[in-house]
C-alpha cells in the first residue's frame, strides 16, 4: 500500500501549482449498476485516488492552497452501522481525517452549501473539465448563487481552468513509491504469461488460458486485472482489441495474450504471441522473428533526450523492411514507408504511456513537437503484425496470422529498463518453456 506521505507529498505540489487565491475540485468515481440490483466492482477515478488515496465513491476533494482552517478539504458520506453491516466499512467524516489525512471534512450531503463559501472570492477554479457534465452544471449554478451575492462584496470565480494539464503532468514521472508498484505488477503479470505458456494445449478454450492468468493474479494477491484481458487464437489475434475470449485452441495456430495484473491502482501490460503447439511453423517463425526485431530496436531507442516519436519510427523501419524481404510489400522501402503501406499489417502506434490507467495520462507532443523521453516516465513497447484471413491478394501461408509483442519500460537517467523482462520472447526460449519436461498440468 502506497503510504499516506506520498499523498501528502503529491497534495503539496498540486497545490504550488495552483497557486494561492484560487481552488480545486476533484470528484471520485461512482457506483455503477451491472443490472437490477447488482452493482460493477468500484473502481476509483484515478486522479482522485493520485491526490487522496481515498478508496471511496461519493466524495469531493477541495483543495485551497493557503486556507487557514486547512488546505484539504474532503467531502465524503458520514459513517452508517447499517451501511456497513451490508456492504463493509466505509471510513466516515472521522476517518477522512484521521486516516486520510485531510484537513478537514464534511458530509457529501452538505457539499453545496459549504462549497458555495468555499468558492466565495477565488480567482480561478480547476476541475476536471468537460468529464462530467452534471458536475460541470452542479460548480455554474454554485458560481452563478455567488455572483447573485455580488452587492454584499463578494466575488465569483472569474475563471474555469482544466485541472487536468497540472495533474497528469504530475502523474506522467514516477517515484519511487510508484515504480515500486508497478514492478511488482510486472513481476506477477509476467509470470503469469509464463503459467499461460505452460498451461497452452489443443482444445482448450482461449477463457480457460484467461481463468489461468486471472487466477496466478488473485494468487498472487492482486485481485484486479489493469483492463479485459485478450486471448486470441489464430485470426482472432488479428482483431485488435478482441477480448471474447470464447473459441477453442488448435494445433497449427498462434495464441496471443495481452494481459496485465494491477497493483493498488498500478498497471501492468504484457503481450505475448506464441504457437498453441509449442512448436513455430516457417512462416509464423519469420512474422514473429520479423516483430521481435523491430521491438528490440525500438527498445534501444529508449532513453532520456530521445523524442517520443523515435521508437515507432524504427519499428516501421524494420518492419517495411522484413515485409519486402518476405514478399509481404513490393517496393521502395523509403517510398513505402512515406506511403504507409505498412498500415495495412501495422496500423498501429508503438505504444503508450503506463501508470494508474494501462493507456495512462500525459501529453505526447508539446508545441505541436514529439516531447522528449526524460527519466521517470514509463511507456509500452508493441510493435505488430495483423493480416486478416480474408486478405487474398497475400500468400495464403501468412493469412490469419496476428503477431504483438508488448513490454514496459521504464526511462531511467542512463537510458532504461524493461520491467517485464521475466517473460521469454525469443524463439527458442518460448519454445522451451512450452516443451519443457518441467511443464505445469494445466487444469481440464
Amino acid at each position: 500500500m502506497m503510504k499516506q506521505s506520498e499523498f501528502k507529498k503529491r497534495r503539496k505540489q498540486f497545490m504550488q501549482r495552483i497557486g494561492k487565491g484560487n481552488i480545486a475540485l476533484i470528484g471520485s468515481a461512482s457506483v455503477h449498476t451491472r443490472n437490477r440490483d447488482v452493482d460493477y466492482p468500484f473502481r476509483q477515478d484515478s486522479d482522485f485516488y493520485y491526490l487522496t488515496g481515498f478508496n471511496e465513491p461519493d466524495a469531493l476533494a477541495v483543495f485551497i492552497p493557503g486556507r487557514e482552517q486547512g488546505e484539504y478539504i474532503l467531502f465524503c458520506r458520514e459513517f452508517d452501522e447499517k451501511k456497513a453491516l451490508w456492504e463493509g466499512a466505509h471510513s466516515g467524516l472521522e476517518g477522512a481525517t484521521k486516516h486520510y489525512a485531510a484537513d478537514d471534512s464534511f458530509p457529501i450531503d452538505d457539499v453545496d452549501d459549504i462549497l458555495s463559501g468555499m468558492l466565495e472570492n477565488k480567482v480561478k477554479v480547476f476541475y476536471p473539465m468537460g468529464r462530467d457534465i452534471r458536475s460541470h452544471r452542479d460548480l455554474i449554478g454554485l458560481i452563478t448563487r455567488i455572483r447573485m451575492q455580488s452587492r454584499l462584496g463578494v466575488v465569483a470565480p472569474a475563471e474555469l481552468a482544466s485541472i487536468e494539464p497540472i495533474l497528469h503532468e504530475m502523474r506522467l514521472f514516477k517515484s519511487p513509491a510508484e515504480l515500486k508498484l508497478m514492478r511488482h505488477a510486472a513481476e506477477i503479470s509476467a509470470q503469469a504469461h509464463v503459467k499461460a505458456m505452460q498451461f497452452c494445449r489443443a482444445e482448450r478454450f482461449e477463457y480457460q488460458i484467461e481463468a489461468d492468468i486471472v487466477h496466478h493474479f488473485m494468487q498472487s494477491g492482486l485481485r484486479a486485472v489493469a483492463y479485459p484481458s485478450i486471448v486470441a487464437c489464430g485470426k482472432n489475434a488479428c482483431t485488435l482489441h478482441y477480448t471474447e475470449n470464447k473459441d477453442q485452441l488448435k494445433n497449427g495456430d498462434l495464441l496471443l495474450i495481452d494481459a496485465g495484473a494491477e497493483c493498488n491502482h498500478y498497471a501492468a501490460d504484457i503481450t505475448r504471441t506464441f504457437p498453441v503447439s509449442g512448436k513455430f511453423t516457417e512462416p509464423q517463425a519469420q512474422l514473429y522473428q520479423l516483430v521481435l526485431d523491430a521491438q528490440l530496436a525500438a527498445i534501444e531507442q529508449i532513453k532520456p533526450g530521445i523524442p517520443w516519436n523515435a521508437a515507432h519510427e524504427v519499428s516501421v523501419e524494420v518492419i517495411t523492411k522484413g515485409l519486402v524481404k518476405l514478399g509481404l510489400l513490393k517496393g521502395n522501402v523509403k517510398k513505402l514507408i512515406k506511403a504507409e503501406k505498412y498500415k495495412q499489417f501495422y496500423m498501429h502506434r508503438i505504444g503508450h504511456w503506463l501508470g494508474m490507467d494501462v493507456h495512462d495520462v500525459g501529453d505526447y507532443k508539446i508545441n505541436q513537437e514529439w516531447r522528449k523521453l526524460q527519466a521517470g516516465m514509463v511507456l509500452t513497447i508493441e510493435p505488430g503484425l495483423y493480416i486478416p484471413e480474408n486478405c487474398k491478394t497475400i500468400d495464403k501461408q501468412w493469412r490469419g496470422i496476428g503477431i504483438r509483442i508488448e513490454d514496459d519500460i521504464l526511462v531511467t537517467k542512463e537510458g532504461h529498463e524493461v520491467l517485464t523482462n521475466g517473460v521469454p520472447k525469443t524463439i527458442v526460449d518460448i519454445e522451451a518453456v512450452m516443451n519443457s519436461t518441467d511443464k505445469f498440468i494445466a487444469i481440464s
